[in-house]
């Protein structure tokens, strides 16, 4: 549990899987990336999907969802990823349903980020997952999303987010916006055009929810990216921007699929790279 003036800020898993240790460092030699995580039979890594819930006393937000409960039987065992509604039971062990939450805040459209905005239903239906909330995404990420292109036919699905269309409690934004007082959007690029990350800040405290910018605490190093961001330079250079910031700001930075760490502080080492001074466990 965090607190942020009269706000209190938790993390709930969205689902445990694990993912290709080539992928998740790209360009970095396993001999490297081996001597922080150790990879199984596979070489595969284990990933957590680290959602953040908001309280303010008056609203409950929520970023980001998993990867949700239609993954295929086919899926759950190419990720080896948790069975069942992860992020609901996260969520009713706090004591929250799904009918509390106002606000989702999706900071991209992949799978294990937004596969949690929908479920099916007793019938088989697709219904929203979050039926009361509002969801807020970036227009261009929207337009990307839903574009159907063939180059990124296994990179969204659309069941994931298609019944927000023309549910009304879809809000599309442009740019960095304020959400609320106390929380705003920062698109950063990299990982997909239009990626955003999530700022909370009171007074001089701040939380800063980077997403897959720097999806956990081995992504640290400017350089170590993964292959699944869209655009690696860009990625490089918005993590050098953001994660100075953090450290100038002693502000806590929250990671979205680190299996260890939901948050941590940073400082520079005399490398110019960031290393962690402060830590707490993720869930």
């Amino acid at each position: 549990m965090m607190q942020v003036g009269d706000w209190q800020l938790q993390t709930v898993s969205g689902g445990r899987f694990k993912v290709d240790g080539g992928t998740m460092f790209s360009v970095v030699p396993k001999p490297l990336w081996s001597r922080k995580v150790t990879a199984d039979d596979l070489n595969r890594v284990d990933q957590a999907t680290n959602c953040l819930l908001i309280q303010t006393g008056e609203k409950n937000l929520l970023i980001d969802t998993g990867y949700g409960s239609k993954l295929s039987e086919k899926q759950r065992k190419f990720l080896d990823a948790e069975a069942g509604n992860p992020l609901s039971d996260s969520l009713s062990e706090v004591g929250v349903s799904r009918d509390d939450i106002d606000l989702v805040i999706l900071t991209h459209l992949h799978f294990d980020h937004a596969g949690g905005v929908t479920r099916y239903d007793a019938d088989g239906n697709l219904e929203l997952e979050f039926p009361q909330a509002e969801h807020i995404v970036q227009q261009g990420e929207w337009n990307v999303a839903t574009a159907d292109w063939p180059e990124l036919k296994n990179v969204y699905s659309a069941e994931n987010f298609e019944l927000l269309a023309d549910s009304g409690q879809l809000r599309s934004i442009e740019g960095d916006v304020e959400l609320l007082p106390g929380v705003r959007t920062l698109v950063t690029g990299g990982h997909t055009e239009f990626h955003q990350a999530i700022v909370i800040e009171h007074g001089q405290e701040a939380f800063y929810y980077l997403a897959d910018i720097c999806p956990t605490s081995w992504n640290l190093p400017t350089a170590w990216c993964t292959g699944f961001d869209l655009n690696q330079l860009e990625t490089r250079r918005a993590k050098r921007r953001i994660l100075t910031e953090i450290a100038e700001r002693n502000a806590w930075l929250l990671f979205d699929h680190d299996p260890e760490l939901a948050a941590v502080k940073i400082s520079a080492d005399d490398r110019g790279e960031f290393v962690v001074s402060d830590r707490l466990p993720a869930v």
